[in-house]
C-alpha cells in the first residue's frame, strides 16, 4: 500500500515542481492543494500496465524505473526517472490505458496530481503545454535512439552505453567515478536488452580489462575513456 501524505510545506513543493513558474497565483494554488505526496519503498509499484491513467506524477526524491514487459514477460526498462522528472502523463494525454509499469528503484517521494486538473491547466496555460510538448519530444527522440542502440549493437556496446547513461542520468558519487545508483544486475540486463547472465558475464569482463570495478551493487568507472570507446563502436 502507497503511504500517502496530504501535507507538505508550499514554498518546499514549490522548490520541488518546476512547472510552478509558469502559472499564475490561482493556478498554482489549485495545483499544489491538490497535490498528494506518496512516499515508496524500495521495488514499490506505482503503477501498472493496463491501469486507467487517473494521475500525473513528479519524482520529489529518490529514482523511479519505467518498465514495458516484452517477450516471455521479461520486463524491459525503457526509462529512468530522476527528481523533478514528471511520467504517467503520455497515456492521459493520448486517452489510452498505461502501457507501462513505474517502480521505485529505492525509498521515493513521488508528487501525484488528477489528470484532469492536468488536462484543465494545459488547456487554459500555453507555456505549460509547451513544456509538456518538450518533455515528451526530449523522451521520444531518446526512446528512437535507444531503439536503435539496443537492436544494433553488439553486447558489450549495450552494456557500456547502460554504463554511461546511468552516470549521465545520476551523476557519480563524491569520489568522482562511482556511479550514483544501487542497481541489481537484473535491472542493469533489462536497462541493456540482455539476459541477466550476460549482464553478469560482461560486467566480469569490463572488470577484468580494467574498465570499472563493482562493489556489490556500486559500479565505479575507472577508464572512462575505454568505457564510451566500447559504447561508440558497439
Amino acid at each position: 500500500m502507497v503511504k500517502k501524505q496530504k501535507s507538505i510545506e508550499q514554498g518546499e513543493l514549490e522548490d520541488l515542481l518546476e512547472v510552478c513558474q509558469f502559472l499564475n497565483p490561482k493556478q498554482k494554488e489549485e495545483f499544489i492543494c491538490n497535490c498528494e505526496i506518496h512516499r515508496l519503498k524500495k521495488n514499490q509499484m506505482l503503477y501498472a500496465e493496463g491501469d486507467k491513467p487517473e494521475h500525473i506524477m513528479c519524482l520529489l526524491r529518490g529514482k523511479i524505473k519505467i518498465t514495458k514487459k516484452g517477450v516471455g514477460g521479461r520486463n524491459h526498462i525503457v526509462r529512468m526517472v530522476r527528481p523533478g522528472g514528471y511520467f504517467a502523463y503520455r497515456a492521459s494525454l493520448a486517452g489510452t490505458m498505461h502501457s507501462t509499469s513505474a517502480t521505485a528503484f529505492e525509498a521515493s517521494d513521488v508528487g501525484v496530481f488528477p489528470s484532469g486538473l492536468f488536462i484543465k491547466l494545459l488547456r487554459q496555460n500555453g507555456e505549460l503545454a509547451f513544456y509538456f510538448i518538450k518533455a515528451l519530444a526530449i523522451d521520444l527522440g531518446f526512446s528512437d535512439s535507444r531503439q536503435v542502440n539496443l537492436t544494433q549493437k553488439h553486447i558489450r556496446g549495450r552494456l557500456a552505453e547502460s554504463l554511461l547513461f546511468m552516470r549521465n542520468h545520476y551523476g557519480l558519487d563524491e569520489d568522482g567515478a562511482t556511479i550514483n545508483i544501487y542497481l541489481s544486475r537484473e535491472d542493469l540486463a533489462n536497462l541493456s536488452n540482455m539476459t541477466t547472465s550476460n549482464a553478469i558475464r560482461t560486467l566480469s569482463m569490463f572488470v577484468s580489462e580494467k574498465v570499472i570495478t563493482l562493489d556489490g551493487r556500486r559500479i565505479k568507472i575507472i577508464d572512462e575513456d575505454k568505457l564510451e570507446r566500447i559504447s561508440r563502436l558497439g
